[in-house]
């Protein structure tokens, strides 16, 4: 087991480094920030201090060396824009993306647990075909799209809940059940499936013919194994969540760390782009890691 759980530390970290490797060149390469950064009537002598100021005189490779080594001591560099420190941002714009994944997670597996079992349990039925609709509608409809009319009717039209920003639970309602719908939609067709495959199975046929009532043949056999496949996919979309989604934090105005990504790439803050960048790379490897150790504590065969 330890055997098999370095060999994925070390796949991770060579996943970071390539990440960082291209994260850090396709910045570079995207255009030049010092025409954004200075003013129209800048010199070339300004821009050549400017350059040196910032160390992009140097080699690509001094600088990406000069930058890993930074990122190593937890110094993620500084906007070009605000001046301000990225990971002072960050700590601003975290804790809400947090939040906000937070409530997202609940909803969508929720959604996805309640309408994948009962799809399942209730196959060919009119409830199945709405659950399918549903799941489909999910996974079709794009999120901006979704948000934007969400907006216009809950918001300008009824004016039930808040458009943008922060603060109490109805801020939440929103930009959450969009994104839980979206996250649920195809966890609850994953769910679908490997419930119907686990519901044929001998020992469900033979836990049913025993007198074990149908709730917990369901609930408690049935759903315990189905869930396996759901983990990777849930564990995938929870990084995802907690790095931030840009499209529904710019349409719903959330200062979160998807935010700060397309502001970044709005102003070709290259700072900010990297760190945000990175910060979600990692969060998704972490949490893959995570899950391919639960699969070979859940499954021994995996570690061979």
């Amino acid at each position: 087991m330890q055997r098999y759980i370095l060999g994925r530390v070390l796949q991770l970290l060579l996943a970071v480094f390539a990440i960082t490797v291209l994260v850090f060149a396709v910045a570079r390469l995207s255009g030049d920030v010092l025409r954004i950064m200075m003013p129209i009537e800048a010199t070339q002598e300004d821009f050549e201090q400017m350059a040196a100021y910032l160390g992009m005189d140097k080699p690509l490779v001094q600088q990406y060396a000069v930058w890993i080594g930074h990122v190593f001591k937890g110094d993620l560099g500084t906007s070009l824009k605000t001046r301000v420190p990225v990971t002072t941002l960050l700590r601003q714009r975290l804790p809400n993306s947090v939040k906000l994944a937070s409530f997202t997670l609940v909803v969508g597996l929720t959604l996805a647990l309640l309408l994948g079992v009962g799809s399942a349990v209730y196959r060919g039925s009119v409830f199945d075909g709405i659950c399918r609709f549903v799941a489909v509608a999910g996974m079709s409809f794009p999120q901006f799209w979704v948000g934007i009319m969400a907006i216009l009717l809950f918001a300008v039209r009824f004016q039930l809940l808040p458009a943008s920003g922060t603060g109490g639970i109805d801020h939440y309602i929103l930009p959450g059940l969009i994104m839980g719908w979206a996250m649920s939609a195809p966890m609850m067709r994953l769910l679908r499936s490997s419930m119907l495959e686990v519901l044929d199975s001998e020992y469900v046929k033979l836990a049913r013919i025993k007198g074990v009532s149908e709730w917990a043949t369901i609930w408690r056999h049935a759903l315990r194994n189905a869930l396996i496949p759901l983990v990777t996919f849930a564990g995938f979309y929870l990084g995802l969540l907690v790095s931030g989604v840009v499209i529904i934090e710019t349409v719903f105005v959330w200062p979160g760390v998807g935010l700060l990504a397309y502001e970044g790439i709005l102003w070709r803050d290259y700072p900010v782009i990297q760190a945000v960048v990175l910060i979600v790379s990692v969060s998704i490897l972490t949490v893959n890691l995570a899950v391919d150790v639960l699969y070979a504590y859940l499954d021994p065969r995996i570690r061979y």
